[in-house]
C-alpha cells in the first residue's frame, strides 16, 4: 500500500510542476474566509460547469483526448486555468479513466470511447488565485446492470460522507459513512487514494478518508475549511496497481471502478457543495 498521505496525484520522482500554482502547503488546514469563499465558489462553478457539459455531450465514437480538448478550450473560456495541466508533468486537463482504470487515466487522442465503458472523468480549475476540484463518472450508452449498479453507489457513497460534513464532526465520520455504505452494497473501497483539502493549493491538508484509519489524527471540522471529497470504489478488490506509464491507476483484478468528487464548504449547521452541478 501507498503511502496514507498520499494525495489524488502522485507525482513522478524529482519531477517538476509547470502547471499553476504548485507549492507546499506549509500552513496546516486552512480556513477560509468569506471572500476566500466566493473566489472558490467562481473556480468550483467552472468545475461543474464542464463536468456538467461533458455529460451532456460524451457519446460512443468520441475519444478521451477529443473531452479533453473540450474540456481545456471551456476552462479557458471562462477566465480559468485548467488546474491538472502540467501538475508535476501530467498531460491533461482532465483524468479519463474508463472501466478498470481507477485514476488518472491520461487523455488520448487514440482512446476510442465505447458503449458499455464506466467513464471516470476528473478535473480542476484555478481562477483568482484558487482551485476547484470534481469528478463523475458516466454510463456511456446501455451499460451492464453491474456497471449501472456500482456507478449508483459510488455516487450515493460520495453523498453518505457529504451529510456527516458540518462544523464539530470528524474526518472520519466522513470516511466511516463512505466506508460502511459501499461495504453495505458489497463494493470494496480503495484505500490507496485519498480526498484533501483544496484551495489555494490544489492539495492541501487535511487528507480526507475514505475508509476508517487511525493512523492519522481525526481531525475536527471548523467552518471555512474547503475539502475534495472522493471516494472510489470497485467490484473487486480494492488494490490497484500503475500501469507502465506511471500515472494510469487499474484493478488488480480487471473488475469496474467508479469515482465521484465534490468541492465542500464546511458551514456551523452542516455543508455546501461548492462543485454542484445541478446548479449551473
Amino acid at each position: 500500500m501507498k503511502k496514507l498521505k498520499e494525495l489524488l496525484f502522485s507525482p513522478k520522482k524529482n519531477q517538476k510542476s509547470t502547471g499553476p500554482r504548485i507549492q507546499k502547503n506549509r500552513r496546516g488546514i486552512e480556513i477560509k474566509s468569506p471572500r476566500e469563499v466566493e473566489y472558490m465558489r467562481v473556480s468550483s462553478k467552472i468545475v461543474a460547469t464542464v463536468l456538467k457539459e461533458i455529460s451532456e455531450i460524451v457519446q460512443p465514437g468520441m475519444t478521451t483526448g477529443d473531452l479533453d480538448a473540450y474540456a481545456e478550450k471551456r476552462i479557458r473560456e471562462m477566465g480559468a486555468t485548467p488546474s491538472f495541466k502540467g501538475y508535476y508533468g501530467f498531460p491533461g486537463s482532465i483524468c479519463a479513466s474508463i472501466n478498470h482504470e481507477v485514476v488518472h487515466g491520461i487523455p488520448s487522442p487514440k482512446k476510442v470511447i465505447r458503449t458499455g465503458d464506466v467513464l471516470k472523468v476528473d478535473t480542476g480549475a484555478y481562477h483568482d488565485g484558487y482551485h476547484g476540484d470534481s469528478c463523475i463518472t458516466i454510463a456511456v450508452g446501455n451499460v451492464s446492470k453491474e456497471a449501472e449498479d456500482l456507478i449508483e453507489a459510488a455516487e450515493k457513497a460520495l453523498y453518505k460522507g457529504i451529510e456527516q460534513v458540518k462544523a464539530g464532526a470528524y474526518l472520519l465520520d466522513i470516511a466511516g459513512a463512505i466506508e460502511d455504505y459501499a461495504k453495505s452494497k458489497n463494493y470494496s473501497v480503495v484505500e490507496n487514494f485519498t480526498g484533501h483539502g483544496v484551495g489555494r493549493n490544489l492539495h492541501e491538508e487535511p487528507a480526507v478518508f475514505n475508509f476508517r484509519t487511525n493512523q492519522l489524527p481525526n481531525v475536527k471540522l471548523r467552518s471555512g475549511m474547503t475539502l475534495a471529497i472522493e471516494p472510489i470504489i470497485n467490484v473487486g478488490s480494492k488494490h490497484t496497481k500503475t500501469l507502465r506509464d506511471r500515472w494510469t491507476v487499474v484493478t488488480v483484478d480487471n473488475n469496474l471502478s467508479a469515482q465521484f468528487e465534490h468541492t465542500v464548504l464546511v458551514t456551523q449547521d452542516g455543508y455546501e457543495i461548492l462543485t454542484d452541478r445541478t446548479k449551473v
